[in-house]
């Protein structure tokens, strides 16, 4: 497959950019595995190809389906999970990317690399939270080092502040304080996100980072036809996943209408 996309590229552009994720089912390892790896592959790659022919700009692939999540990945995931992105890359033309969630820079970085890709999602990468798997502190320093180790300087890191599904460790800590300190330590973009999936990123905290820091911000969660150009006013990019799935439900495939509906608000 010819790749014709450039992920810095969109990005540089100004243009009002949205990423589809790819959510792959269980994955080996873990509580909802069935057992069936073809179907895990076949659904990630059908996943992709309707994101891009609905017209995305480009594609996380995650392994969502893997909860309840630990912060780091066992083997057979990190070994589903690059197959997985690996036959995405294949299939598509768009920019692709990699989120090995909770928040495994390593894994992220190292299928990135084998399998191709532009860009990694980092959900922790300067704050110190908790969530119901224990606490994730910081992994900016690892990151940078994995990626300078795997000679991947040209892989974006695109870091959330405050993610959602946590809580702040010290919540003193401001969101401003969160994005200055990922864009010094490297970050390429901000995502801010609401307080769950599917929770509308709030308007305000997209404005308060977009003040402080230089590189793009992306609205992380929420993102819909009814409130996308609002988001994007403000947002530089959009990831969307939830909303797009047939019936509302996160093993479901993408439903390309819902896609097509989505893209066409941010026309109106």
């Amino acid at each position: 497959m010819v790749h014709t996309m450039n992920i810095k590229e969109i990005i540089a552009c100004n243009k009002k950019f949205v990423i589809g994720m790819v959510h792959c089912l269980p994955l080996p390892g873990t509580v909802g595995f069935d057992g069936d790896c073809n179907k895990i592959v076949s659904q990630a790659v059908q996943d992709a190809l309707t994101l891009e022919k609905a017209g995305v700009d480009a594609l996380i692939v995650e392994n969502m389906g893997d909860d309840p999540f630990s912060a780091l990945l066992e083997t057979e995931q990190v070994v589903g999970l690059a197959i997985a992105t690996a036959r995405v890359r294949e299939a598509v033309k768009i920019p692709v990317g990699v989120d090995a969630a909770f928040c495994d820079s390593v894994a992220s970085l190292s299928i990135a690399k084998m399998a191709g890709c532009q860009f990694v999602r980092i959900p922790v990468l300067v704050d110190t939270v908790e969530f119901y798997g224990g606490f994730i502190k910081p992994c900016a320093r690892l990151c940078m080092q994995t990626r300078k180790k795997l000679g991947a300087e040209d892989i974006m890191i695109l870091a959330d502040v405050q993610v959602k599904h946590t809580n702040m460790v010290l919540p003193h800590v401001t969101v401003e304080s969160s994005a200055k300190a990922a864009a010094g330590c490297g970050a390429d973009a901000i995502i801010v996100t609401g307080s769950a999936i599917g929770v509308e990123t709030p308007i305000e905290m997209i404005q308060k980072v977009k003040k402080v820091v230089k590189i793009p911000v992306i609205a992380g969660s929420g993102v819909k036809p009814g409130n996308i150009n609002e988001q994007l006013h403000i947002a530089d990019g959009a990831i969307v996943g939830s909303s797009l799935k047939e019936g509302g439900i996160l093993s479901n495939p993408i439903s390309y209408e819902l896609v097509r509906e989505l893209l066409d608000g941010l026309k109106k």
